[in-house]
């Protein structure tokens, strides 16, 4: 690794321009624009720098640079420079996936439908893409029985000319044959011509001839040409279902959305034309490497944009968040498509509405990338180690166990402990505590009881002769499974906290830390500062997803107790009802909406509870039904 002193230029320009920097091997590893050349690169070689700009800098051993005229300029050869070098530490999306088009190839002799996942080549023209691959299987068998092109190979089309035989497809009507001349040359193109001016205009455009043709044909009593147009209307109706949607038909746009959870990013993209959503797509980047504070959004759009046709690029762009560079993308997409393109942020109304399922698809690709890194072997062992090395372990943490306390102040609170082995989940080992609140009423005091509550059953379940368990036909409990480490959800305090509970039960070398939601910082026992773990570490996000799983654990756990407290107060307030009554209710239904969206009938059905006393509970139910109740905190409001 190169020194960055050693090649640090003294004669940069203030000026605005686009830079590279280079390794040993002469590679391209970044490329950044400046408005200010000088002040930029400068910056490169102060001290104190983030760790992958450190990193990317001292792998460097060169850095050059082009002078431009203007911002959008600069945006267009850095674009270019990261299509054509994909430099290490620049931000790429990837595609999550290769989704398929429908391509027609109007430039041949005899024109040809097909689907297709490769890239897009020149003499080509593509529809999609498509999110799922049945609804352009659909699509695909619909318009060839509307619009005949033929969809062969170029070497079974020769075949069927040699021999003078057509395929299976000419048999069935999906296939004007013209490899043996059912129709001429100029009229298969046209069929092509039409098959692609339907899928792009829509129904807008030739669904209207198609019904006057059909109409025409039945007063003149031209029945069977009528109900084939009928037909063919259906056909395209169904093809153009495919879209998932019903919106304006004045709605033309591209609905970009993303979405960020730790150091991963996910982007998606809704295509709609004239009210029809004609296709989806997500992209992932994994910020392992790109250097911290680039701009996702402007790199989510190169993704999009940056090969596409000029008729591909709509006059409308919404975004859930705007980019940086707005002015400067605008620009650029306005000189590629050669009109006006506008970058929007919707405030409400139907493209709001879209814009949030379009995030949500951004969410739920990430969602599916996690979970398939997560269950890999290799990268959890080197989260295992990462955390190892940090908290300084003498061994990989390889049995975690995370708590967090529920409550809302100080009510019903509740504690969770998650247990990941091998960086896994372990669902089967999960628990659940109710934070006795007569000696806790804070968070600190909560996990110092659900900790020597823990260690305790450790502690029990330890003295236990197993062999004799085993004989009894019983299993070893999951509560004397020794955990490597400990987390709690919090900082120095829910720490100090859980670290006071363990000495008091000669437990202090089980290993023990906090992770702080605010900075994600980790605090250890009997440290003044925190660990800062860098954010593209496989530990720390191991650490996040176990302290997110506790916390969503308890948030559950909570809002059951939560409404079961309010169903035992609203059932001790019903005359005639005693303790065996309500208990039964309460095993019933568990919950006040629950009860009061039963009927007399089921009500009457829970042993011990007849019809009279079934319609006294629900005609009080009634009489409480238009009570407010705060959602968060379950208190009943004041009614007047």
């Amino acid at each position: 690794m190169a020194e960055p002193s050693s090649y640090r230029p003294s004669d940069i320009p203030g000026l605005p321009g686009v830079y590279r920097f280079f390794n040993s091997e002469n590679k391209v590893i970044y490329v950044g624009k400046a408005l200010s050349l000088k002040s930029r690169l400068s910056n490169y070689f102060q001290s104190n720098l983030p760790e992958r700009t450190n990193r990317m800098v001292h792998e460097a051993v060169r850095v050059d640079w082009t002078i431009v005229g203007s911002e959008v300029e600069a945006l267009q050869l850095e674009f270019s420079w990261i299509k054509q070098f994909a430099p290490t530490y620049n931000v790429q999306f990837r595609d999550d996936k290769s989704y398929p088009y429908l391509a027609i190839s109007l430039d041949e002799e005899y024109p040809r439908v097909f689907i297709t996942r490769k890239q897009k080549r020149p003499g080509l023209k593509y529809f999609g893409p498509y999110t799922h691959t049945w609804a352009l299987r659909n699509t695909f068998d619909v318009v060839l029985k509307v619009f005949p092109v033929r969809s062969c190979s170029n070497g079974n089309f020769d075949k069927a000319k040699r021999t003078n035989r057509q395929c299976l497809l000419g048999d069935i009507g999906k296939c004007s044959a013209p490899c043996v001349g059912w129709v001429s040359q100029e009229e298969h193109k046209d069929l092509a011509k039409r098959m692609s001016s339907f899928m792009e205009a829509g129904k807008g455009d030739l669904m209207p001839t198609l019904r006057k043709e059909m109409e025409s044909a039945a007063s003149n009593e031209e029945y069977e040409r009528a109900a084939k147009i009928r037909d063919q209307i259906a056909s395209m109706e169904r093809a153009l279902e495919s879209s998932e949607a019903s919106l304006s038909e004045n709605l033309s746009a591209d609905l970009i959305a993303i979405h960020r959870e730790g150091m991963h990013v996910a982007g998606s993209i809704f295509i709609v034309r004239a009210g029809a959503i004609r296709g989806s797509r997500s992209w992932l980047v994994d910020q392992k490497l790109s250097l911290e504070g680039e701009d996702e959004i402007s790199a989510l759009f190169f993704s999009i944009y940056g090969a596409s046709e000029v008729e591909d690029i709509p006059s409308e762009i919404l975004v859930n968040e705007l980019p940086p560079e707005q002015d400067s993308l605008e620009q650029w997409l306005t000189s590629r498509k050669g009109g006006k393109v506008e970058i929007k942020v919707p405030q409400r109304g139907e493209k709001f509405d879209l814009l949030k399922t379009v995030e949500r698809n951004a969410h739920y690709a990430l969602i599916q990338y996690v979970n398939k890194r997560s269950s890999d072997s290799a990268i959890s062992g080197r989260a295992l180690v990462e955390i190892q090395e940090a908290l300084d372990l003498a061994i990989p943490p390889l049995r975690i166990e995370c708590f967090d306390i529920s409550n809302i102040s100080g009510t019903s609170v509740v504690a969770s402990m998650v247990v990941f082995e091998d960086g896994m989940a372990k669902k089967s080992e999960y628990r659940r505590f109710i934070i006795d609140t007569q000696t806790a009423w804070d968070d600190t005091r909560a996990i110092h009881q659900v900790i020597s509550r823990r260690i305790k059953r450790l502690i029990a379940e330890k003295e236990t002769d197993v062999t004799e368990v085993q004989d009894l036909g019983g299993k070893n409990s999951r509560f004397a499974y020794r955990p490597q480490l400990i987390i709690v959800d919090g900082g120095a305090p829910q720490v100090s906290a859980a670290s006071r509970a363990l000495q008091e039960l000669g437990m202090e070398d089980i290993a023990l830390c906090g992770l702080a939601k605010r900075l994600e910082e980790v605090w250890m026992p009997n440290s003044k500062d925190p660990l800062i773990l860098p954010r593209s570490s496989e530990g720390l996000y191991l650490l996040q997803r176990v302290r997110d799983e506790a916390h969503r654990f308890a948030i559950t756990f909570h809002r059951s107790r939560r409404s079961k407290v309010m169903l035992e107060s609203l059932l001790d307030e019903i005359p005639h009802l005693g303790e065996s009554r309500r208990r039964a209710l309460l095993d019933e239904f568990g919950s006040v909406s629950a009860m009061r969206k039963a009927s007399k009938d089921e009500i009457a059905s829970i042993p011990g509870i007849g019809p009279k006393t079934a319609s006294m509970i629900s005609s009080y139910l009634m009489r409480d039904e238009n009570i407010s109740i705060d959602a968060q905190t379950g208190e009943i409001l004041d009614g007047s």
